[in-house]
Formats: structure tokens, sequence, C-alpha cells
């Protein structure tokens, strides 16, 4: 709900959603009843990729990533022909957006966040409006369990980076060739 207000999300838009990794459908185990039972969660959004694939598939360049890792999509130069949904192996991360409407007669949080334009392109973007100030992505500043953490990658000294080598974690669709940037600590 965090990234929801602070975005200022139209009505059905979700940029990052809970999942659960388990049976066939939402919220059931998978397994063998009554003691292999196995059901995890897990958020699921943009993975802002090394070598993200709806930036080379996107024709006007729209879809980029920024110098500090961050893909972002450039609303006003989307033409909204979904060559980036197609391309993304992340299913769902990127919302095509055909007439946005919301809840609300005016707009709620951050006022530097995305404009939301007709028939473009959205997803995730690390609240990127926040990043550029300094300050954290709502949803790492909000946690209050601190599952969610944030930092540099390139930097050994940072929070993440530490976590990272010292936990086991997973990396989403490896096998892509995307290099996915979100990992999921173990």
């Amino acid at each position: 709900m965090t990234c929801k207000v602070e975005n200022n999300l139209s009505e059905g838009v979700w940029w990052n959603t809970a999942r659960t990794e388990g049976g066939e459908y939402r919220y059931t185990p998978g397994g063998e009843y009554p003691n292999d039972l196995k059901m995890t969660f897990f958020t699921f959004a943009c993975q802002h990729c090394d070598n993200p694939a709806c930036v080379g598939a996107c024709p006007t360049g729209a879809s980029q990533k920024r110098e500090d890792g961050i893909v972002i999509v450039d609303a006003s130069i989307c033409i909204g022909c979904d060559s980036c949904i197609a391309a993304c192996p992340y299913e769902g991360v990127r919302t095509h957006l055909e007439n946005p409407s919301w809840c609300f007669d005016f707009n709620m949080g951050d006022c530097a966040a995305p404009t939301h334009l007709a028939n473009t392109v959205e997803k995730c973007t690390l609240c990127s409006h926040r990043i550029d100030r300094g300050e954290l992505p709502a949803c790492v500043e909000i946690c209050q369990s601190q599952a969610r953490y944030f930092g540099d990658l390139d930097d050994p000294e940072s929070e993440v980076s530490k976590l990272i080598a010292e936990r086991d974690y997973d990396l989403l669709l490896e096998d892509q060739g995307t290099g996915p940037n979100v990992y999921y600590l173990k």
C-alpha cells in the first residue's frame, strides 16, 4: 500500500505485489499432506536488472537504465507498444496503463512521483524520486519488520553487500541472463 500511495498509482495498478510459492493456486501450500506441505511468501516487482531485456526491446528509448542501476520508463516518450512487457521475463512487473483513474479527485503521495499518462507502460522505479533526494525507497523505509534492504551493490562496505556476502539468497530467473538485482535473502 505504501508504494501505491507514495507513487499515486492508478486504480488496479500495483508495482509491487506479494506472491506465494507452493501450490497451484495463490495462498495454497505445495507438497504432500499432512507432513510435507510448504508455502513461501515473497514480494515481487521489477528486478532492476544489469542487462534489462526491456531496455533493448524498447523502440523509443523510453525504457532506460539509469547510471545508478535503476530501470525506469520515461512516460513522455513511451508509445505504449508493450514491447518491454513482452521482453521482460518477470511476468506482471510492468503494467500497460490504458486509462488511469483514481479513487480520489486529488493526487496522493510524493509530488515528485512520476506522472501517469494513458497508453504508456509503468513499473517500480525504486522510488527514484526519493533516491535522488538521498532517501530510501518508501517500501524499505516503511517496512517495520526490516525485511527490506536497499543500498549500493557495488560498495562492498554497504549493508546490503555485507548481507549478501554472509547469507544465502535466491535470484529470480537468473538463467534468463538479465542479471537481476533483487536478492531474496534466506
